[in-house]
């Protein structure tokens, strides 16, 4: 009997345990009870556990009783109750971290990557909130855990950011409320509001929230122009979207609360006044003289220019750039160290100009394919981006395009090659007096690096974004944006997530509890 005693209180141990695991489970991790398997599982092994200790109890009636009798008993309590204050102890120092841990936050991220760590725009955007924003989560219980660990970060990085949960099964009021159909849910939504003004965000990623704060807090418009007619890289249409298109150029852009527009210079006197940036994204066939000279009144009233210039197109454009200051070299980079796969002529930037505010937060590489390089000859010009060390600039494109061979000679130009330039150009103002807004322009020897193929790759996205915002003057938002995780996912049902989550916690860890016993009393008691 002593031996089947120790067997009931082992399993009454285990089902005691996991009907309290359980129970607790459901009421603090947000479980329904009437979810079916919850009720009947508590029940279940509360009642077993309970009945085997008593079980065991009424079995070992005699025995305790002349135990408590005897000296062994009292041992027994010493020891007993030296043991009980020790647990109530550790449970008394447990519960004040616990305290603690509510009043004095702190968070850490050991990943290599910062996976779990804002982004520079982000946590710029938090300390510069000067007015509350309230974000409602309209999402099932199940779906809450991964949107709550996002953003969690951001309500930690501010006081004024707060957040509310509210399943729209349960309170189907705030659909009307908000003005929201219910074709716009999805798996969640986020109404993120300051003030009267709101933003829904459906993809749930730190991009789109922060692009959402950027969308409710910064004041005015700022017009990009994008220049067409010549052949240039597209920002709409079909055109945009393909690999060499600049749709995404585009929408990055609007993501920053700017309005980007097509232009067509032919067919105005005068670049338009509410243009703050124009963009020439590789123009393959010439400007008209009217344009240049256009483009050229437009800087020296105290406009913005970003010209993307490819190797081996048309030699008009960058003659003119030439005269404001900027040499675009008739080559092509070679680097065959620090280059994409050995690719040799798509390098990687290997160093920015690290005083600039376009790259001061640099410290990732920019993927450039077939570059050109470009140097500053006149003007106050800076040379931002170099490829590296063991580079040159190719001069020889015809012994590269008919035989298929590059070698470093006296008239190439040895790295670090610089491949991009951003200053003050050089303007003829005779004819009238400067604008008391300097011109700004910025140069690249490359239009593939903003196009839609290459725009994500590394830190492409934020040279191309913090360079139109050095243009346009608005400093405060160069930064180093959020990556977008992506990965392969299926949908659950809430009753698929109970049941996987019930199999994972509990079902599965009290077999293997129930067995583990069961082995600790076969050996104890082995067969005689």
């Amino acid at each position: 009997m002593k031996g089947l005693s120790s067997l009931l209180v082992g399993l009454g141990l285990v089902g005691v345990a996991f009907a309290l695991a359980s129970f607790l489970v459901a009421l603090f991790g947000g479980v329904p009870f009437d979810a079916g398997f919850d009720f009947w599982w508590i029940g279940i092994n509360a009642i077993l556990g309970v009945g085997f200790l008593v079980w065991a109890a009424a079995l070992n009636f005699d025995p305790m009783r002349e135990r408590m009798r005897s000296g062994e008993a009292r041992r027994a309590g010493k020891y007993g109750t030296s043991a009980v204050l020790g647990t109530l102890l550790g449970i008394a120092i447990l519960g004040m971290l616990g305290f603690l841990g509510t009043r004095y936050h702190e968070r850490f991220d050991w990943s290599e990557s910062g996976i779990h760590t804002l982004s520079g725009q982000t946590l710029d955007l938090l300390e510069a909130l000067d007015e509350e924003v309230r974000v409602l989560v309209l999402v099932a219980k199940p779906e809450e855990a991964p949107i709550r660990d996002l953003l969690d970060r951001y309500a930690f990085a501010s006081e004024r950011f707060s957040v509310e949960y509210a399943d729209p099964n349960v309170r189907p009021a705030l659909l009307d409320e908000y003005a929201i159909a219910p074709e716009q849910l999805g798996r969640a939504l986020l109404v993120v509001g300051i003030g009267d003004e709101r933003v829904n965000v459906s993809e749930i990623h730190e991009e789109s929230v922060t692009n959402a704060l950027v969308k409710l807090t910064r004041q005015g418009e700022k017009v990009v122009y994008f220049l067409e007619g010549h052949g240039e890289r597209a920002v709409e249409g079909e055109a945009g979207g393909s690999r060499s298109g600049y749709a995404r150029a585009a929408e990055s852009l609007r993501n920053e609360n700017y309005r980007v527009e097509t232009l067509l210079l032919a067919s105005r006197e005068d670049v338009p006044e509410d243009a703050d940036v124009v963009v020439v994204a590789d123009a393959t066939r010439p400007l008209l003289a009217e344009e240049v000279e256009s483009l050229e009144r437009y800087l020296a009233r105290g406009g913005a220019l970003m010209a993307l210039v490819d190797p081996r197109g048309e030699r008009a454009w960058p003659a003119k750039l030439a005269e404001w200051g900027v040499e675009l070299g008739d080559d092509v980079v070679i680097d065959r160290t620090l280059a994409l796969f050995g690719r040799a002529t798509t390098p990687l930037a290997a160093a920015y100009d690290p005083e600039h505010e376009i790259t001061r937060d640099m410290r990732e590489p920019a993927l450039f394919h077939e570059v050109r390089s470009a140097r500053a000859t006149a003007g106050d010009f800076t040379e931002l981006v170099f490829t590296g060390d063991a580079s040159w600039a190719e001069r020889n494109l015809e012994r590269m395009e008919v035989d298929n061979e590059v070698t470093f000679d006296g008239e190439d130009i040895p790295g670090p090659v610089p491949i991009a330039v951003v200053g003050s150009p050089v303007l003829d103002t005779s004819e009238g007096e400067p604008n008391s807004t300097p011109p700004r322009l910025a140069v690249f020897g490359d239009a593939d690096f903003a196009a839609n193929e290459f725009l994500d790759s590394y830190l492409n996205r934020d040279l191309f974004v913090n360079t139109v915002n050095w243009l346009i003057g608005d400093v405060e938002a160069i930064s180093i944006r959020p990556n977008i995780s992506r990965a392969s996912s299926f949908q659950l049902s809430q009753e698929q997530f109970f049941t996987i989550r019930s199999l994972s916690l509990f079902v599965f860890p009290e077999a293997i509890a129930a067995l583990g016993v069961f082995a600790w009393w076969s050996r104890r008691n082995p067969p005689s």
